[in-house]
């Protein structure tokens, strides 16, 4: 007996079943991921001085920023969403899309942003001490491609963070 094949009538009188699609499984969405993490790297590392990030066009002055330090190597300025009291970002004007993308050349400059947060931290009067952040890739939080340094404080700062 051969087997009968649904016609569509009989197939919309099933129950609804959930539909996988390759887009929803785990492999699919961090290829997804990836491919939108790849885009946005891309975009940093245009030749366009600072990249072609949001922080690109503050360095560039394209758009504004509550600046507060900047010398030829990077800049400073405070962050949109502070997460405590104070939270600045010190960031390089050379685009470099995060620290795995670093090269031993670039050990002085990222040695500089630690330098120049602590002496911006000084400035603003965290005397009680205060964190450093370098976020890495997406499980780590990083949401601009192009590397930067949180520094935050004016109050006690729980561990673990996140």
């Amino acid at each position: 007996m051969a087997a009968e094949c649904s016609t569509r009538d009989d197939i919309s009188k099933r129950p609804h079943e959930p539909y996988v699609t390759p887009q929803s499984t785990p492999h699919a969405l961090s290829l997804l991921r990836a491919a939108a993490m790849a885009d946005e790297i891309s975009k940093a590392q245009e030749a366009r001085p600072g990249g072609d990030t949001i922080f690109g066009k503050i360095i560039r002055k394209e758009i504004p920023a509550n600046v507060f330090y900047e010398d030829d190597q990077c800049i400073a300025f405070h962050d949109i969403s502070p997460q405590a009291p104070t939270h600045f970002l010190v960031v390089p004007k050379k685009a470099i899309s995060g620290v795995s993308k670093a090269d031993p050349a670039d050990e002085a400059l990222l040695g500089h942003l630690m330098i120049v947060g602590k002496k911006c931290a000084a400035d603003l009067g965290l005397t009680n001490g205060y964190r450093m952040v370098v976020n890495e890739g997406p499980d780590g939080g990083q949401s601009v491609y192009h590397i930067h340094l949180h520094v935050l404080g004016g109050r006690q700062l729980g561990w673990p963070p996140g």
